[in-house]
């Protein structure tokens, strides 16, 4: 870094908030995705106006600068990928009050998620949106990356619940966006578009979250299938037959066996896969939809059943699911995780494609995912370093991607796009469509200073691993 500009910045920031040692870099350098890349420093910013005065000076000096939280992204969000400043949100002042008689609550972006939903419910109220990384996740993350989890089947994603946030603009400005009525109809709805935005279009530095009365019952099944394909149509079955499920969660026998070698739960290791249901409402309701799910699911071929009988066993199922990622890193040093999102009617076909590309690529191909709203997790465990198997990757990728497409889905249900996804954009979103999306960016950062390298792909890139 330039010895003036670094003048510059120590006059924003108090020295203990920027971090300039080669350590402290490449601590910065990664997220929860691969791939290494060096800022030249961090800092940590304690107000909005430090924020803004940064965004200010790099515009001046065109620096690249890089919002980050907790970096649990799984597509390269937060990585520096063409060196300048990461801004560490995750040590901003913390701030998270509830609103019991509006149904909101106020949160800095630094706030883990874990702890909106801990402070909701000791109110009685309920914030749906839950990635399996919600204990360590920032919710400023989760506003940028529009996350969801196992709930986006009933309750949609984390878009459908923030209506007002305080925004530092690419060029240094300090703006508020909808506010705290449910309804909002004046101009352009910019909430939603920096929702989802991957940290591109502003950051983030206060959120109006909307919260619902907490369901009163709920109860789980785990179904366990012979046949992965009926474990599919069992998914469609109990959709279609008017129940909406607050999760449907499948496990293919990869990840049921990686589980159960990492933590044993019981899971049935010779079912070819197991789904985890849901529901929840009134509790007579509840009662008689789930032994539904149970009859739908035996009837498409389970192997067999069990509905929780009551919260621990509930958690020990729900426990299950949360270890499936952690357990299959041990199947390899690199894990490739996708979230190409399908039609629901359309999960059994997909399924399908998985297992024809597995077998083409000789490759550790497990799948998990949210099947209810068809937001599937191909995962794939290799090892960089191999590049005559990396290149069998690159290629499973772009294939697992045009099944996707070709089935009516998308490159991404909830991980966004990040780097890992950019090359891939038109195949789904066309040339024009890119485009229209990337004059929304240059009118808003026309010097591309904010999380430069995402979304959008290079020219002429069009792989990620090998390029």
């Amino acid at each position: 870094m330039d010895p003036r500009i670094l003048r510059e910045i120590e006059a924003i920031f108090p020295g203990d908030r920027i971090l300039t040692g080669l350590g402290d870099r490449y601590t910065y350098g990664f997220d929860a995705s691969f791939g290494q890349y060096l800022p030249e420093l961090v800092v940590q910013p304690q107000s909005v106006e430090q924020i803004a005065g940064l965004v200010r000076l790099a515009n001046d000096h065109l620096i690249p600068l890089y919002p980050r939280g907790s970096a649990t992204s799984l597509s390269g969000g937060p990585l520096p990928v063409k060196g300048g400043i990461v801004i560490d949100m995750s040590q901003y002042p913390k701030r998270l009050d509830v609103d019991r008689e509006n149904l909101l609550a106020v949160v800095t972006p630094s706030v883990i998620t874990a702890e909106i939903h801990r402070a909701a419910e000791s109110v009685g109220l309920f914030y749906p949106p839950d990635p399996s990384s919600s204990h360590v996740s920032t919710i400023g993350g989760n506003l940028l990356e529009n996350s969801s989890g196992p709930k986006g089947l009933k309750y949609g994603t984390t878009k459908e619940y923030v209506i007002g946030m305080e925004v530092v603009t690419p060029t240094g400005e300090v703006i508020r966006v909808g506010g705290k009525t449910v309804k909002s109809v004046t101009g352009y709805d910019l909430t939603r578009l920096i929702v989802g935005s991957e940290g591109t279009l502003g950051i983030v530095t206060e959120a109006i979250l909307r919260l619902i009365p907490k369901p009163p019952a709920r109860r789980t099944l785990l179904a366990h299938f012979p046949r992965l394909k009926d474990a599919g149509y069992a998914i469609t079955r109990i959709l279609s037959s008017g129940i909406l499920p607050a999760a449907m969660e499948l496990m293919d026998n990869a990840c049921i066996r990686a589980v159960e070698s990492y933590r044993p739960h019981g899971l049935p290791t010779d079912a070819e896969a197991i789904l985890i249901i849901e529901v929840d409402g009134h509790p007579s309701a509840v009662d008689e939809e789930i032994r539904r799910c149970e009859e739908l699911c035996l009837a498409q071929g389970a192997g067999g059943c069990k509905v929780a009988e009551n919260e621990d066993e509930r958690e020990k199922i729900w426990m299950s699911r949360k270890m499936v990622s952690p357990a299959i890193t041990r199947m390899g040093p690199t894990k490739i995780s996708e979230d190409a999102t399908v039609p629901r009617e359309k999960i059994p076909e997909m399924m399908e494609h998985l297992k024809r590309i597995k077998e083409k690529y000789r490759l550790q191909l497990v799948v998990f995912g949210h099947a209810g709203d068809g937001n599937l997790h191909p995962n794939i465990i290799t090892d960089e370093r191999n590049r005559e198997e990396m290149e069998r990757v690159e290629k499973a990728v772009g294939e697992i991607f045009e099944a996707a497409v070709s089935l009516g889905g998308t490159l991404s249900g909830e991980h966004g796009i990040g780097i890992l996804k950019a090359p891939y954009m038109e195949m789904e979103l066309g040339r024009e469509g890119v485009m229209m999306m990337k004059k929304i960016k240059e009118a808003w950062d026309p010097n591309n200073i904010l999380n430069p390298g995402k979304i959008f792909p290079a020219p002429g890139q069009t792989k990620v691993v090998l390029r």
